[in-house]
């Protein structure tokens, strides 16, 4: 039976800067290893991590943004406890201005697992928030999605995972975590998260050469003379719900055209990638995840072109590249100032044929067979849909094309009809 609570416990704070160099910039982060001790000074609870946030939060003009929230280089752990039959296992950590995640662990006779992850993170903080329009804390709740550990074995995860609710994605790397250690002593037996293969070896460090083969080696970047694949995206299918009720539906094949040293492009792929957002009654966002290495983020918006007309566009699009090896963003972009894709409020916008969306100079994302519709949805279908210039192009001269090609065969046949008459006429005169 596991110590009742955490008389004496210590958190050694692994402050290790990691400099990690993608095409957005330098990024910072640190690792925290937190030992518990329980009464009589032996380790019940150890975890050793490295984590940060993507949040996406609204700004005073009413913008949606995505920021990232690191561990700072101080770190405390106030309020985490051994737990035992009855209690669960607390790890609470509180870094930054205000910020602060935990994570309860409970067990039965032969496991352990999370229950739920805590994080409450602080919009005061202009650093990260510098114009948020919501101030002070918020709180997000979470389950933990991760299988139970049986009891007397680590849990390690080496490769990056990833945990979405709300406006949030949290990212895990470098982990290893007991809880209710029997005798004080970490064990050697392992139990690995499904990111990472039976031969992972521990990560190193990550520098400018190997974060960046780790993202092109996962990617698989084409030769730079011919970067497109031969095929187009699979299209994909995607609805937000507000309560029971769809709010939002969106089908749509994407492409990401990336510069970097060497250009790649990317199909995403719908049977990896899972759809979530906000829907409101002036602004609404889709937020897409390839498969915890690919999240794309359209935000629309409403505008009234008349007094008692309104009209929803496509406002902002944002994209984040991460590495599967460790979470570390490799590439972010983000354009808030489109105007496309707009349709009136309570119809649906299509367009069949391939568009582009210039992110920045290094990012494109090209659609296909996309029709969307991000307001006003009614039983969970697609309204009478406005399309695209080049779809009502391709309409308008489809017809055409079939008028002249049926006038072009009545001429030949008119020509034909007359060289026949000629013909016989001439060999009648003859006989």
């Amino acid at each position: 039976m596991g110590p009742s609570r955490s008389a004496a416990s210590s958190c050694r704070r692994f402050l290790l800067p990691l400099l990690l160099l993608g095409v957005s910039g330098f990024f910072q982060s640190y690792a925290v290893e937190v030992d518990i001790k329980d009464a009589s000074n032996a380790t019940c609870l150890y975890a050793d991590w490295m984590m940060r946030f993507l949040i996406t939060y609204e700004s005073n003009n009413g913008d949606y943004k995505t920021t990232t929230l690191n561990l700072s280089s101080s770190v405390t752990h106030n309020g985490s406890v051994c737990g035992n039959d009855t209690q669960a296992a607390l790890v609470a950590v509180q870094f930054g201005e205000g910020h602060s995640w935990s994570i309860n662990i409970t067990k039965n006779n032969e496991t352990y697992q999370g229950d739920f992850i805590t994080l409450t993170y602080n919009t005061n903080d202009t650093a990260v928030f510098p114009d948020a329009k919501r101030k002070g804390p918020v709180t997000v709740l979470v389950k933990d999605p991760l299988h139970p550990v049986q009891l007397n074995t680590v849990f390690v995860c080496h490769n990056s995972y990833f945990i979405e609710a709300e406006n949030i994605t949290q990212i895990f790397w470098n982990v290893t975590m007991q809880a209710f250690v029997q005798n004080g002593t970490v064990s050697k037996k392992e139990s690995r998260c499904p990111a990472d293969t039976p031969t992972s070896a521990p990560t190193v460090p990550p520098t400018i050469a190997n974060v960046t083969t780790a993202f092109t080696t996962t990617l698989a970047p084409a030769p730079t003379t011919a970067p497109k694949p031969v095929e187009n995206p699979d299209t994909g299918n995607y609805s937000l719900k507000s309560g029971n009720k769809t709010c939002f539906l969106a089908t749509v094949g994407l492409q990401l055209n990336v510069s970097q040293d060497k250009p790649l492009l990317i199909n995403i792929n719908p049977k990896t990638t899972v759809a979530d957002g906000a829907c409101g009654n002036t602004t609404a966002t889709l937020k897409l995840n390839d498969g915890n290495s690919t999240l794309i983020g359209f935000t629309f918006a409403v505008k009234n072109t008349s007094a008692s007309v309104q009209k929803f566009y496509l406002r902002e699009v944002n994209v984040t590249l991460l590495s599967r090896l460790n979470g570390s963003v490799i590439s972010s972009a983000d354009n808030s100032n489109f105007s496309k894709w707009d349709a009136f409020l309570g119809s649906s916008y299509m367009c069949r044929k391939e568009q582009t969306l210039q992110i920045n100079e290094d990012v494109q994302v090209h659609t296909f067979n996309l029709w969307i519709q991000p307001f006003l949805v009614e039983a969970n279908k697609f309204a009478t849909a406005e399309e695209c210039i080049a779809d009502s192009d391709l309409n308008f001269l489809i017809p055409i094309a079939v008028g002249v090609a049926l006038g072009f065969l009545i001429i030949l046949v008119f020509i034909s009809y007359i060289i026949g008459r000629r013909k016989s006429r001439t060999g009648y005169q003859s006989v």
